[in-house]
């Protein structure tokens, strides 16, 4: 692990690597966070959602909202928002599944694609680029605001 004062980097060698990974993710998120996952098409985005989900306890099925836009969990008291927005023609396609509705305080955001939603999806409290390495990939973490640094520091502890 690599870390700096604004980032953190973890190897991910495995599927069993990058649940340990998505577990602490999940210990350490905040109400009203909003998350951009990036990464080549197979990096793992859908993958590390799953299993940060199923680490928050979450049972049932877990679906890839890449043809529905957004998939919504309710798992205790977190509401989490899974966006993926890679078929995403136009930006503005937001406006019509009520994405403003998705955005609040209470709630958690995670998006695939974030860049195909420009003017319409919040900044980033965090950024986590999955990247292929030679030994399985790796993970970077990047803390834009205040939020996003209390929630690295947390993934620091």
């Amino acid at each position: 692990m690599i870390t700096s004062e604004h980032s953190l980097t973890r190897d991910l060698p495995d599927l069993e690597a990058t649940d340990a990974f998505a577990s602490d993710l999940a210990k350490s998120l905040l109400p009203g966070i909003t998350i951009y996952l990036h990464g080549d098409l197979g990096a793992g985005k859908t993958t590390l959602v799953r299993s940060m989900l199923f680490a928050l306890g979450h049972t049932g099925t877990a679906k890839s909202p890449t043809y529905t836009l957004v998939e919504t969990y309710q798992i205790n008291a977190l509401t989490i928002n899974h966006f993926d927005l890679y078929r995403l023609a136009d930006p503005s396609e937001l406006e019509y599944i009520g994405i403003r509705d998705y955005i609040n305080s209470h709630s958690i955001c995670i998006f695939e694609w974030a860049d195909k939603g420009v003017g319409f999806v919040p900044p980033a409290d965090i950024e986590i680029t999955l990247q292929f390495t030679a030994i399985g990939r790796k993970a970077i973490l990047t803390a834009n605001t205040q939020h996003g640094q209390a929630m690295l520091q947390e993934l620091k502890q």
